[in-house]
């Protein structure tokens, strides 16, 4: 699995404006702006990113990931 493949799959599942994957090959760290986070918890979000890599996550495919998950207004907050 790639980067470009893990993203793939997270940005076919869930409505991404802004997505960043890095690691390699077995840990991952991602960066997910989604506005599908809105009035979510924090374990909510990261359910939901997972939820997209299906069998990926259960087979061990993608062995860990890492990631930080926010809606587009907690985003641009950070970006100042």
């Amino acid at each position: 699995m790639t980067s470009e493949q893990l993203q793939q799959l997270i940005a076919a599942g869930l409505p991404c404006e802004h997505l960043v994957v890095d690691g390699d090959g077995r840990h991952w760290y991602a960066t997910v702006v989604s506005v599908a986070f809105e009035g979510k918890r924090l374990i909510q979000r990261h359910q939901a990113v997972y939820a997209t890599l299906g069998e990926k996550i259960r087979t061990d495919e993608v062995h860990a990931l890492s990631m930080k998950t926010y809606t587009p207004a907690e985003w641009a907050a950070q970006q100042r």
